[in-house]
């Protein structure tokens, strides 16, 4: 499991990256400087890689959780309820 941190306006987020070949793709583009975007209780920032929906994806996601969009190749934090 990688480690990597998030500073947003200040503050600094720790958080581990599954061990997943999508996972591997975000830590080698690190570091990444961006504007943030917020869409409900989701922040998302464009990230400089390619990938495919992992296998083991989810639909529904939890408060905390991480995840990649493949189709805005975006990086997601979830924070709490995102827009249908």
């Amino acid at each position: 499991m990688k480690k990597i941190s998030i500073a947003i306006k200040g503050s600094e987020l720790k958080a581990n990256l599954l061990d997943t070949a999508t996972a591997d793709a975000i830590y080698d583009a690190l570091p990444v400087t961006c504007p943030v975007n917020v869409w409900g209780d989701e922040l998302y920032f464009g990230i400089p890689i390619s990938a495919h929906e992992e296998a083991e994806a989810k639909e529904i996601v939890e408060t905390g959780d991480l995840a990649f969009w493949p189709v805005g190749s975006a990086f997601c934090i979830f924070f709490g309820k995102t827009p249908v």
